[in-house]
């Protein structure tokens, strides 16, 4: 059993720490500040990695390794089971257009896009050489740079299913999340009809992705909310070092790993008899929380070391639970506080909930009051939300934890299945008739695939 905590930045027993890819010395790039959360930065490397092979699940402990390339096709979507990468861009956009063909081919063309930058290639002709009286189809400043083990992951926001007649294809499981015990949400950092997550090991190849997307899809979308992350504080890679969250603790101790199969069919993946026959389309998908938790950092900082160890339930050093010798050791829940952290997360406290975390640290500057605006940005995947992230949430309202943290933006997303195939594109199974044809447009209408013709031959 495991400890799987909801929005805290916490030592859940359930993340594993990934590896970080080993390298002689950290680039430029991976060295330059995370402030602010605007678009910035380029376009996808012109690098010849090779795609290392990949169901969906992605098992490797490093992937294609420091700087190559994850395969885009798979049964689930890349960026969920996936060895966690070091930097993240995600973004949260609001649909523009109410013409719903027009919004189906741009879900091609953002899949034909994402497809060539997580293999390191331009999007369409390039950053240069094309037509000189035209915007080049490629930003530019990724040329040269590798892959980074850039992830693109899409998902669709509760809002989204209010247009386009999608209202009965909406899933049960994607409830709109109700206010908990010390919530203050900033409407501005939460929701969103779409959200896109990239993950790499450079921030620049995670950044641009975005500033690609978002100018691809000018006029029909725009970002409404992004966040910028450092610092995994959750894995997906077994055996590794446990990272630490900005309280200097270990955060994630045996999350849900990319090679446990059982596991994530257990609590990741949706199954095709989950829900009705209207929400089938996400049979292979998952369901995301996100949650931006700031961190009143200057408290902490001044609060005993004892308190801050009966606040997790852990101790700070190994990350032993308490009363236990070694970080991985079985919690004993009850010699733990009883607002302890571990203990009121704990899945046997829980009824079993187990979440997949992929939370990533921030710091957006100050606050005008000279404090950090700082915390983790927590993301979990799970099979129902309804099961996963609320019950445990609603378990964490007696935390010790929230007299130094607050919940201050907030969404949920349903996320796909993934693209299978160079045919294939980001949301098929939702906006067609019959979801196992990937060239059936079906309902939606006369959108065509209008991606670079190259794609199908370096998929």
């Amino acid at each position: 059993m495991t400890d799987t905590p909801a929005g805290h930045p916490t030592s859940s027993e359930d993340a594993t720490p990934s590896e970080r890819p080993g390298s002689a010395a950290p680039s430029r790039r991976s060295l330059i500040g995370w402030g602010g959360a605007g678009l910035a930065l380029g376009a996808a490397a012109a690098g010849g990695a090779v795609a290392v092979a990949r169901s969906g699940d992605d098992t490797g402990p490093d992937a294609a390794g420091s700087g190559g390339a994850i395969a885009f096709h798979g049964t689930h979507q890349a960026g969920i089971a996936t060895p966690v990468q070091d930097r993240l861009h995600f973004a949260a956009f609001d649909v523009r257009t109410d013409d719903r063909a027009a919004f189906v081919q741009l879900l091609k063309d953002w899949t034909g896009a994402a497809r060539r930058m997580t293999a390191g290639r331009p999007v369409g002709e390039g950053a240069y050489g094309g037509l000189a009286e035209a915007p080049p189809d490629d930003t530019g400043e990724a040329l040269g740079l590798q892959p980074s083990r850039l992830t693109l992951t899409i998902g669709f926001g509760p809002s989204l299913f209010e247009k386009f007649d999608l209202s009965g294809r909406r899933p049960d499981a994607l409830v709109d999340l109700p206010k908990f015990a010390g919530d203050n949400l900033d409407r501005g950092r939460s929701g969103g009809d779409l959200c896109v997550q990239a993950c790499a090991d450079d921030p620049q190849v995670a950044v641009h992705a975005i500033r690609n997307l978002a100018r691809i899809g000018f006029g029909k979308v725009v970002i409404r909310w992004s966040q910028l992350g450092f610092g995994k504080t959750s894995s997906t890679t077994p055996d590794a070092q446990t990272p630490r969250n900005l309280m200097g603790f270990k955060d994630g101790t045996r999350n849900i790993a990319g090679t446990e199969t059982d596991r994530l069919k257990k609590f990741v993946w949706v199954a095709e008899k989950d829900g009705d026959a209207d929400s089938a389309w996400m049979a292979g998908g998952s369901y995301l929380v996100a949650r931006r938790i700031r961190m009143n950092i200057e408290t902490w900082d001044r609060t005993s070391l004892q308190e801050q160890e009966d606040v997790f339930g852990r101790d700070k050093g190994e990350g032993a639970p308490v009363g236990r010798g070694k970080e991985r050791d079985k919690p004993f829940l009850k010699a733990m506080l009883p607002d302890a952290h571990v203990r009121l997360a704990h899945p046997d406290t829980n009824s079993g909930a187990t979440l997949l975390r992929r939370g990533y640290s921030f710091t957006d500057g100050t606050d005008g009051l000279g404090r950090l605006d700082a915390g983790l940005f927590f993301l979990a995947y799970q099979r129902d939300v309804r099961k996963g992230f609320i019950p445990v949430q609603r378990s964490l309202a007696a935390d010790a934890l929230n007299e130094y943290i607050q919940h201050v933006g907030s969404a949920v997303f349903a996320i796909p299945p993934g693209v299978r195939d160079k045919d294939d594109w980001w949301g098929r199974t939702l906006f067609t008739k019959n979801p196992g044809d990937a060239g059936d447009a079906g309902d939606a209408g006369d959108a065509h695939d209008s991606g670079d013709s190259r794609d199908s031959e370096e998929a």
